[in-house]
């Protein structure tokens, strides 16, 4: 009995360590056998080329210096981070993308990243849906971070195969994906009124998102590869 039951035991733990090493290569892409570094950069030079400077009442009014090591650990391959105003209104908001592979891209979310900036969570994440173009819709996550009476609104998503999704557990759901774009988008709501921040980060997201899908799309259509 004794040795049957060790052998139970050893097929169970082999079983689990199969079954951890299978999971691990897939989220990393060992298992597929496409050039993965090459996609990504891919990926990445769409995003520098592709994504909007200016949509609709929104311009770029400054490109934000990034922290190299910052980028380096989020496994960002490209990257934009930028300013933006809205001329009419005068709003001012950031958006930070980067392009990384998705075990890279499912790490140093928002809730990870501004505690250890000291801030501490004001309204925690939930998700919400914005409308896109086509009748589509983006999955956001989104909450505050509070710091020296300041909060930042944080919107954020995850752009894979042409969607926007916010996974309930991201390291798994976007695993065999080719490349991630990771968005953020931030504004200071400390002097607006209550609401006022969410809106003005989902009206941004829903025109800036609907431009880079057909500015992606185009290009596909232009240079026919599998990207």
């Amino acid at each position: 009995m004794r040795s049957s039951s060790g052998m139970v035991s050893a097929i169970a733990a082999v079983a689990v360590v199969l079954g951890a090493t299978y999971l691990q290569g897939r989220m990393t892409d060992r298992w597929t056998g496409r050039n993965v570094t090459a996609e990504l950069q891919q990926s990445a030079e769409l995003l520098e080329r592709l994504f909007p400077s200016r949509v609709g009442v929104w311009e770029a009014a400054e490109e934000l210096e990034s922290n190299p090591e910052e980028l380096k650990r989020a496994g960002a391959v490209g990257h934009i981070s930028r300013a933006y105003l809205n001329t009419k209104s005068k709003a001012r908001l950031s958006a930070f993308v980067v392009c990384a592979s998705p075990h890279d891209a499912s790490g140093h979310t928002p809730d990870r990243c501004y505690p250890g900036a000291g801030f501490e969570i004001g309204e925690t994440e939930h998700r919400l849906t914005i409308p896109l173009a086509d009748d589509r819709v983006a999955e956001v996550f989104t909450g505050t971070f509070r710091k020296s009476g300041q909060t930042l609104r944080v919107f954020w998503t995850y752009g894979v195969d042409g969607r926007w999704v916010a996974p309930q557990i991201a390291r798994i759901e976007l695993a065999g994906a080719r490349a991630v774009y990771k968005l953020y988008v931030i504004i200071d709501e400390t002097p607006l009124p209550p609401g006022l921040g969410s809106k003005v980060c989902a009206d941004f997201m829903t025109l800036v998102l609907g431009e880079f899908d057909a500015a992606l799309q185009e290009q596909k259509k232009a240079v026919p590869r599998d990207l």
